[in-house]
């Protein structure tokens, strides 16, 4: 790898963790060495990147520094048109617009020699088989989840049993088969995925929920990891 392309990555790396990395996780995953980083690493702060940190510690990019947002790798192109291509699929058609939008940008603002990457990129997204149809409007549901306002609905389950629900809206999870809505639900008092395929006469409150959709998000994510860790523990 060439000097400026490591410099790159090395805050590249930085740029995606927000808590401190180590000489020797970025000397891993350069598969360099540790006197290569902190030799990079002083490079880099003595030409005004902001890295905080020091050897043995870990290091870290204080926020508010960026680079020109197009600086891309093949792979980094390659990355980006694979998962636009899965969105444009499988998006609702606000999101689908969206991610050919972004596919027709990158074209027209990369490097020549980067185009074919786009063009004809050596992996794809296969087109989706079979998805059900959604029960409700993904673009008001996304701007449901965005605003922190609760959403009112009817709910088939897998064994045709309707219930009525209101619910404080956390993510949308886009899976191959269909879609599901994380949310937070009032009458079981716990987080719960809803197939949206079986989501009916959704109506959207204008009532918010108490928390900010960052901590309800935050809350749901520590839920997980717990379930995920206690799984762990029954198998190990």
């Amino acid at each position: 790898m060439r000097r400026a392309d490591r410099l790159f990555q090395i805050i590249q790396i930085l740029r995606r963790n927000r808590r401190p990395l180590t000489a020797e996780a970025i000397a891993a995953e350069l598969e360099t060495s540790k006197r290569t980083v902190y030799r990079d690493i002083a490079d880099l702060i003595g030409q005004r990147v902001p890295i905080r940190g020091e050897a043995g510690t870990g290091y870290v990019l204080e926020a508010g520094f960026d680079l020109p947002p197009l600086m891309l790798t093949a792979d980094e192109v390659e990355a980006a048109v694979l998962g636009a291509q899965w969105v444009a699929g499988r998006g609702d058609p606000s999101l689908a617009r969206a991610a050919q939008d972004l596919i027709a940008k990158i074209t027209a603002t990369i490097p020549e020699r980067l185009r074919p990457f786009v063009m004809e990129p050596s992996i794809s997204a296969p087109p989706p088989f079979g998805m059900p149809a959604d029960g409700v409007d993904l673009a008001r549901l996304r701007q449901a989840i965005r605003a922190g306002r609760k959403i009112a609905f009817g709910y088939m389950d897998e064994q045709g049993r309707d219930s009525s629900r209101v619910v404080w809206p956390v993510t949308i999870g886009y899976r191959d088969l269909g879609r599901v809505l994380v949310a937070w639900c009032e009458m079981r008092r716990d987080f719960r995925h809803f197939r949206v395929d079986r989501i009916r006469d959704a109506v959207f409150l204008d009532e918010r929920y108490p928390d900010r959709p960052s901590q309800l998000r935050a809350k749901w994510r520590r839920k997980l990891e717990a379930e995920i860790a206690a799984f762990s523990r029954k198998r190990a």
